[in-house]
């Protein structure tokens, strides 16, 4: 267990460390899927964590581990053609992670979403929060409508709005 993590995590405020994600950019975020999913049978899920809580930050729990616990919490893997993907991004640890169902990962693979991680990244060292979120969310839609197009009834089955914790 990292002591400074563990207390950067319990110090800071959440929304200090939330300061980076104002409404509108969950809104625009918001409307980026709901665009997104009337283009292809997936589902997209975004949720933006500040501080982890507690538990996590005991068992020293890293990004890709609190991701998966969230993908199985929030129930992305129960889409009906498995195309569920959760972008989850740590604010505090600058840590951004894609997981994505079965049914799309074994069409992409792991090395696509690293890499669209890594982009993301990138774009937020930059200073470029909301364009670094807003072309990873164009690139998991045209994989997505590549692999999944949308054909006659498109059911929503994920909340469309991006989860700020």
């Amino acid at each position: 267990m990292q002591i400074q993590r563990v207390l950067r995590h319990l110090i800071l405020p959440h929304w200090w460390v939330g300061r980076l994600v104002p409404p509108a950019l969950l809104h625009s975020v918001e409307q980026s899927v709901v665009a997104s999913e009337a283009t292809h049978r997936g589902e997209l899920r975004v949720v933006i964590e500040s501080n982890l809580p507690l538990p996590a930050l005991l068992a020293d729990q890293s990004a890709r581990a609190r991701a998966l616990e969230l993908f199985a919490q929030l129930r992305v893997w129960d889409t009906e053609e498995n195309s569920g993907v959760l972008i989850y991004l740590q604010l505090l640890d600058r840590r951004v992670e894609i997981v994505a169902d079965r049914g799309i990962n074994a069409r992409l693979g792991q090395e696509f979403w690293d890499a669209l991680c890594r982009q993301m990244e990138a774009a937020f060292r930059a200073g470029d929060f909301a364009g670094g979120l807003q072309r990873a969310l164009d690139a998991v839609t045209q994989a997505l409508r590549e692999h999944f197009p949308a054909t006659g009834e498109n059911v929503d089955e994920l909340p469309n709005a991006p989860l700020f914790v």
